[in-house]
């Protein structure tokens, strides 16, 4: 298999050499301009990109051995999409590998706006000590939104999770809400939150989605982050409504005035007035799109990529499972001074259901099946435990007890006398690293697997 990868923008490492590792023919081009490329890319197939240049009809057109365009970034705004879809060539992108970072920086940059952070530090730092003007705002009680509801967008619920706050997310498709967010309608999404987080690619439907009709619609006063793209707001209309106290803060990692190569932030030396009054005010936080960009992610990012493109040519790797050895707890054994009253005081205050061996508590297991776990109280002088340290047992659950311990006796696990085997299963012993005796149990009867 000769596949030829031109890689048109620095990447990690590992991305270039597992590729070549895997038997791909990589050559490098980070200079030339896309008409210099355009010459050439028909002696490959495959391109890795960032965001240099536009991959656009004219470039795909002499592309014609092209089979397929990885770009180390979350989104693919930078290719013709549909055209490239329409000659066979299958676009990889990788939004897991930089999630968690833009989640991360989300969080931060929340945070930073509610307790004044950056602008407490400068005043500090010009020797002023203003504690009644950085009274800041808390976090709990306050209802976050996320728009776009993906990769990135539940990455951030997801870190929502220690504070005590509302999530609604609201999304163009439907059924994406899950345990951290609750997806709702855009009205209802308008109507509730504080704070409004952006997650969404750049888009024909998200183009200056953020303009004054929209900001407008809110009930309440609220911040803005965008960690996604500038071009889904519109600044000026940012500002209008930063001006009347309709936002209240905005922290923006990206901005309307980026160029798509995300290298630079204007074409030519004007500033636009919009700009210059987000460069001014006090409850702005301004990052150059590094929202997803840390040496972590960088790493990830890279992975991510290879991992893809060797799935396009060599399949989905086969991840082993991990051997299943212990099923499920099979019961809690420990020591009193008098069992049957204790027994006796579990049925009367708490209504335990018990017999000869104490207590059953049946469940069930992800998958449906049904579980149980005994709990059962044994007297000081029982010797049913011996030799365990503690006054207490652990009983597991296994498939196989005498495959099982032959394993463990291979990999120098002490094993404790014989198996045993009674009406309602086999039972063996072995000693953790402290001495502590733990029982094995493959049970017979099928209610208890």
């Amino acid at each position: 298999m000769d596949i030829k990868i031109l890689h048109i923008d620095s990447n990690h490492s590992l991305l270039w050499d597992q590729l070549q590792h895997s038997g791909f023919i990589n050559h490098s081009d980070f200079t030339s301009s896309k008409e210099e490329i355009e010459a050439k890319i028909q002696d490959y197939q495959g391109i890795v990109i960032r965001s240099r240049f536009k991959i656009d009809k004219e470039f795909l057109d002499k592309a014609t051995n092209l089979q397929f365009i990885a770009r180390v970034g979350a989104g693919l705004e930078s290719i013709d999409c549909d055209y490239a879809i329409s000659k066979n060539i299958t676009l990889i992108a990788a939004p897991e590998g930089n999630r968690n970072a833009v989640a991360e920086h989300t969080l931060g940059m929340i945070l930073s706006l509610f307790n004044k952070l950056n602008e407490a530090d400068g005043e500090i730092r010009s020797g002023h000590w203003n504690r009644e003007s950085n009274r800041g705002h808390e976090l709990d009680g306050k209802t976050i939104g996320i728009i776009g509801y993906g990769n990135m967008g539940k990455s951030f619920a997801n870190k929502l999770r220690g504070f005590d706050v509302e999530v609604l997310c609201y999304d163009i498709q439907d059924n994406v809400g899950d345990v951290n967010a609750k997806q709702v309608s855009l009205a209802k999404f308008q109507q509730k939150v504080d704070v409004v987080s952006l997650h969404i690619p750049w888009t024909p439907d998200t183009d200056k989605m953020v303009d004054s009709d929209f900001i407008n619609g809110f009930v309440k006063p609220f911040w803005i982050i965008n960690t996604s793209r500038g071009k889904n707001i519109v600044t000026a209309d940012l500002v209008a409504a930063m001006q009347s106290g309709k936002i209240l803060g905005a922290g923006l990692d990206v901005l309307e005035y980026e160029k798509l190569s995300f290298e630079t932030l204007f074409k030519d030396k004007h500033t636009p007035e919009a700009f210059q009054y987000l460069l001014k005010a006090r409850n702005v936080i301004l990052t150059p799109h590094i929202a997803g960009w840390t040496f972590e992610s960088h790493e990830r990012l890279a992975q991510v990529i290879v991992d893809k493109i060797k799935a396009k040519y060599f399949g989905q790797a086969k991840v082993a499972e991990p051997e299943k050895r212990v099923t499920g707890i099979g019961g809690f054994f420990f020591k009193s001074k008098n069992p049957k009253e204790l027994v006796a005081w579990y049925v009367k205050h708490l209504g335990l259901k018990t017999d000869d061996y104490g207590s059953t508590f049946w469940w069930k297991d992800k998958e449906g099946n049904d579980c149980s776990t005994q709990w059962s109280p044994f007297s000081d002088d029982t010797n049913y435990f011996a030799p365990s340290q503690k006054p207490f047992m652990q009983n597991f659950r296994v498939d196989d007890l005498e495959i099982l311990l032959q394993k463990l006796s291979d990999e120098g696990v002490t094993i404790v006398g014989d198996v045993q085997t009674y009406e309602y299963g086999k039972f063996g012993w072995v000693l953790d690293n402290e001495g502590n005796k733990i029982e094995l149990w493959e049970p017979i009867d099928k209610a208890f697997q």
